[in-house]
């Protein structure tokens, strides 16, 4: 590697060990460094429910995460057979990749800055898809948003479940620490 890879920091990582967990470590009055809450990993998963029926469909889907995220993706099979479905134990039924260190940063900062942006009358995440153990979890109708893919190379369409996995103990915790890399939270006033 060269140098300018191995200094490399992403920007949401050095705004994190700059101000992020200071700020962090005086609002819930932490005594020790280690106990202020960081992101440990974000798992991004597509469900391709045709991908049972069509290789192809299932190959593009991995194709276009892998795109996305700069990692391969792996697939997910089938745990169990329905037969309403024509779905048999063991097929492939969708893909995911579970992103840590500078590229999970990396990712985080493409999408709180420029795919999010590009939703359609977005007004924000709610608030209510925290797990209650520090973790927050969310969906996206449409892959399309981030601008690393071609959208005229076909229509094909793919929605995308992101779970954010932090440290933190409390759902307020991981709230304050999504708040500060601008993670589009909506208040709990609004409706919808």
């Amino acid at each position: 590697m060269s140098e300018t890879t191995e200094n490399y920091t992403p920007a949401l990582k050095k705004l994190y060990n700059e101000q992020i967990a200071g700020a962090l470590r005086t609002e819930f009055s932490y005594g020790n460094v280690m106990q202020v809450p960081k992101l440990t990993k974000i798992v991004v998963n597509m469900g391709v429910g045709e991908g049972s029926r069509d290789a192809k469909v299932i190959q593009r889907a991995e194709e276009d995460l892998a795109i996305v995220t700069g990692q391969k993706p792996k697939r997910a099979p089938a745990r169990i057979s329905v037969s309403a479905f024509k779905l048999r134990q063991g097929m492939p039924v969708g893909c995911y990749v579970t992103m840590r260190g500078n590229r999970m940063y990396e990712f985080l900062e493409r999408l709180v800055s420029i795919a999010i942006p590009r939703v359609r009358d977005f007004r924000g995440f709610s608030p209510k898809s925290f797990d209650g153990r520090g973790n927050y979890n969310f969906g996206l109708k449409d892959h399309q948003i981030f601008i690393e893919l071609d959208s005229a190379r076909d229509l094909l369409t793919f929605g995308m479940n992101v779970t954010v996995v932090t440290t933190a103990k409390t759902d307020d915790e991981c709230k304050a620490l999504l708040s500060g890399f601008g993670f589009p939270l909506r208040s709990q006033e609004q409706k919808n």
